[in-house]
Order: structure tokens, then C-alpha cells, then sequence
């Protein structure tokens, strides 16, 4: 199958263009009405119709959590995103998901760590260290973008690209981050690295989300987050190498040990929401420099900046104080933001349903 927007030239059965995103519209939606994945989804009940609430109330949203499921439910979250098993934005629940899997996998990694830290501490065995600092650092991250990823309403991303967009998109931000503090070496305080560091993430994140395929905005918060989610990682694996060098052994705890309580509302949180905030103003459009500039944009985006900055300043040394209420205050804009994209999926929803059928 041709695309007719940019000529490649795309297996047949897909919904959009693997290349640049562009919807394929069909006569016949038997096909996909019949196809595996939507056979696959229903038979383990999994396909979110049913038990979401509109309300962002936490024992709503969280009431999954410690319910049993199947290896069954976390596989058939495994296979959404790809071209063949993204449900059609008319098949998008606009209610509140009640994410479960990333629970699990914390605990998963959390019983590894465990393992870990037995290998090193009680059996003094130091080929266990670079597996602890490796689990470790990214256990939190993995974790919170798991959640991100359950939140994603219109399942239109794979756990595949997902993966790759943390390794890929977390060295790319944190070199340009190097790039910048290079440039500002004989400047470097709270505030600018605030800014390097949000910036050096902003490009990479919008560099993900530009493209049409990534319209929502629930789709620029996951992107964002698995941005964020590498570069949190890599940070705290390097802080806790640098604490393990010191020749302190509790250092290198303490470190993973902090380091993993403050990153759901550290660089994963900040890095989504300016995805979220880039493709709110982006929507279905082209991508355009002036984007960048309107006030929606620019609005999270400095108050991303100025959390980070005050994350790093003398005013939150009363730790772990000043870091607990910034990191409320971006989870209090990440729901919002949440709110936004199910709305945004509502509008869009509204909108197809009113037009004649060709």
C-alpha cells in the first residue's frame, strides 16, 4: 500500500504510513473489526470500556492496582501501538484509565534490586555492582513511565519505540546538555541549569513529537516521559558511580535511594509535560518554529524551568520538604494536562461523529 502523502511504500493491512503518519482511510472495517488484536483484546476483557471514571480521584484512578490479573491483560498491553493493532480514535475510551502494569514492574525490579543488594552487601561480591547501580537507576524511571505509557488513551505508540525512545532520546538530551553547559561554563548556577537541561530535553522531546503520526497530547506526555525517564537514569547511574569512587559504600545507597523517591516528579514529569504542553498547541498541524512561541507552550514550559531551577536552589533546603512540594506541584499540572488530552480525544471523537459519512 502507497502512501499518497510521502510515496513509501507500506504493508498492507496497516492503519497509517510507517513512515510519516498519515491516516489510511478504508471502505471495509470488517477486517479490522475481525482481527486479531481487537479478538485477543476482548477475550481478556482488557479493551477500556468498562470501570473508568471521569473524576481524577486517586482511589479511581489506582483501584486496578491490587486487583489480580493475567499474564494475559499484560500482554495484551504489549501489543498496542503497532500499525496493525492501533484502535481507531472512534474506539478510544475519553474516561480516565486505571493503570495496573506499572506497579508490577516496579515491583519486579524492586525484588531484582533486592537480589542486588544481597550480592553486594552480604556476599561481597563486586560483579553484583554494576547490575545495583544499572537497576537501581532506572527501577523509579521505568516505573513511572510504565504508568505514562497505561495513561497513553490513544494507544497509538509501541512499548518498541518506547524503548528506544528512552536509550536514544535520553543520551541525545543529555549531550545537548553538556553542548549548552560547555557553552555557559563560566555560568553555571540553579537557574541556568534549569534551563540547559529543560531546553537540551525540549529539543529532543519535540524532535519525537513533530511529526503528525504523535498528534495527542497524552501522546507528548508518554514521549516526553520516556525522554525524561533516560535521562534520569543515566543521571543517577553516573551520581551513584561517582558516590561508589568516593569510596563510600552507604553513599552509593543513599544516592540510588533518593535519587529513585524524587524521580517520578523530577526530570520524568518535567520532560512530559513539555511534550504535552508542544503538541497541545502542535495538534494535527505541521510542525512550525512559531509554535514554539505561543503562549500555551510557553507557559509550561517556563513553569518546568522554574520548578527545576527552585529543585536545585538553597530555597528547598529544608530536604526532603522542598522537594515533596514540587513534586506535587508537577503532578498536580500533569493531571491537568491528562484531563486535557481525554478531552482533547472527546472533541476529536465529537467531531468525526458529526461528519457525514463518505
Amino acid at each position: 500500500m502507497k502512501c499518497p502523502q510521502c510515496v513509501y511504500t507500506n504493508p498492507d493491512g496497516v492503519k497509517f504510513c510507517l513512515s510519516c503518519g498519515e491516516k489510511f482511510i478504508k471502505n471495509n472495517t470488517q477486517e479490522d473489526e475481525n482481527s486479531l488484536f481487537y479478538e485477543f483484546a476482548h477475550y481478556v476483557d482488557m479493551v477500556p470500556k468498562f470501570e473508568r471514571s471521569i473524576e481524577p480521584k486517586f482511589q479511581n484512578i489506582f483501584s486496578r492496582v491490587f486487583r489480580d490479573h493475567s499474564e494475559l491483560e499484560a500482554e495484551r498491553l504489549f501489543i498496542v501501538g503497532t500499525a496493525l493493532t492501533t484502535p481507531k480514535i472512534t474506539e478510544v475510551t475519553e474516561t480516565w484509565p486505571k493503570p495496573w502494569l506499572f506497579a508490577r514492574v516496579f515491583i519486579f525490579a524492586l525484588l531484582a534490586f533486592a537480589g542486588l543488594y544481597i550480592g553486594v552487601d552480604y556476599f561481597k561480591n563486586v560483579n553484583f555492582i554494576p547490575g545495583l547501580i544499572i537497576v537501581g537507576s532506572f527501577s523509579v524511571p521505568l516505573t513511572t513511565l510504565i504508568f505514562f505509557w497505561e495513561m497513553n488513551a490513544p494507544q497509538n505508540i509501541s512499548f518498541y519505540r518506547i524503548i528506544y525512545i528512552v536509550f536514544i532520546g535520553g543520551i541525545l538530551s543529555m549531550l545537548a546538555a553538556l553542548m549548552f553547559f560547555d557553552i555557559l561554563r563560566n555560568n553555571i548556577n540553579p537557574i541556568t541549569i534549569g534551563i540547559v537541561e529543560e531546553l537540551a530535553k525540549a529539543i529532543i522531546v519535540i524532535s519525537f513529537v513533530r511529526y503528525r503520526k504523535y498528534k495527542y497530547i497524552l501522546n507528548g506526555l508518554l514521549i516526553g516521559a520516556a525522554v525524561g525517564a533516560g535521562f534520569a537514569a543515566f543521571e543517577t547511574a553516573g551520581y551513584a558511580l561517582r558516590a561508589l569512587l568516593s569510596g563510600d559504600g552507604q553513599s552509593l545507597y543513599s544516592t540510588i535511594l533518593w535519587r529513585g523517591i524524587f524521580a517520578p516528579g523530577g526530570h520524568v514529569a518535567w520532560a512530559a509535560l513539555t511534550g504535552s504542553a508542544f503538541c497541545r498547541v502542535q495538534g494535527e498541524n505541521p510542525f512550525n518554529f512559531r509554535m514554539l512561541f505561543k503562549i500555551k507552550f510557553l507557559r509550561v514550559f517556563a513553569l518546568v524551568v522554574l520548578i527545576h531551577a527552585l529543585w536545585d536552589t538553597p530555597i528547598t533546603g529544608m530536604f526532603p520538604i522542598g522537594q515533596i512540594f514540587l513534586m506535587l506541584c508537577s503532578w498536580v499540572v500533569v493531571f491537568l494536562l491528562i484531563r486535557a488530552g481525554l478531552k482533547e480525544i472527546e472533541n476529536k471523537k465529537t467531531m468525526l461523529n458529526v461528519l457525514p459519512n463518505n
